[in-house]
């Protein structure tokens, strides 16, 4: 008798830590989600700053055409931008259009010192630093899951759970992958 309790306990035991770790590869699959989803609200945070920076360069610098038309062409292109790999692409050519308008706006003292354009910059600037800590947030999930699917005993459930290795979150150009410079002088 007591042997057939202390299987039935072994096999409860068995149950609960397989459904304990099919439950902890789909919430870190469920991480990367979100995580990739936090890179996206931000991107359309900076997104939707642009048009008043551009606005309040254009006021200044009218005739920066191609600067202002590279910012708003490349705002086009991250906001139609789907997966890791187009949204980190266009992500990149976003901010290198940036550095080009912030790098314009150093030549018009009038502008820098603008209330408006200040304000833009470093709402720019808080937005930068967010959208850096949701990639580094998205790449941490991102090296969570994968761990999890080579590694056991979650290894056995990655078929059940319907959960495959991502990517991680790349800037091509290396170039882009720092932050404009936004200066406040």
């Amino acid at each position: 008798m007591w042997i057939w309790i202390v299987l039935a306990l072994i096999v409860v035991l068995l149950v609960i830590f397989l459904i304990a770790t099919y439950n902890k590869l789909v919430r870190a699959n469920v991480a990367v989600d979100e995580a990739f989803a936090q890179i996206e609200v931000q991107l359309k945070r900076r997104s939707d700053l642009i048009p008043n920076l551009v606005s309040t360069v254009k006021g200044y610098a009218a005739h920066e055409a191609g600067t202002l038309e590279k910012v708003t062409q490349a705002r086009a292109v991250a906001e139609h931008a789907n997966g890791v790999a187009e949204v980190a692409a266009a992500d990149g050519m976003l901010t290198q259009a940036l550095r080009g308008l912030l790098a314009v706006a150093e030549a018009y003292p009038d502008l820098k010192a603008s209330a408006n354009f200040l304000s833009l910059q470093e709402e720019l600037s808080a937005t930068e630093n967010k959208v850096a800590f949701s990639r580094q947030f998205y790449n941490d999930s991102v090296r969570n899951l994968n761990t999890m699917i080579v590694t056991i005993p979650s290894k056995f459930f990655v078929g059940m759970a319907k959960v495959s290795a991502r990517e991680f979150y790349e800037v091509p150009d290396t170039a882009d992958r720092n932050a404009p410079t936004v200066s406040f002088e």
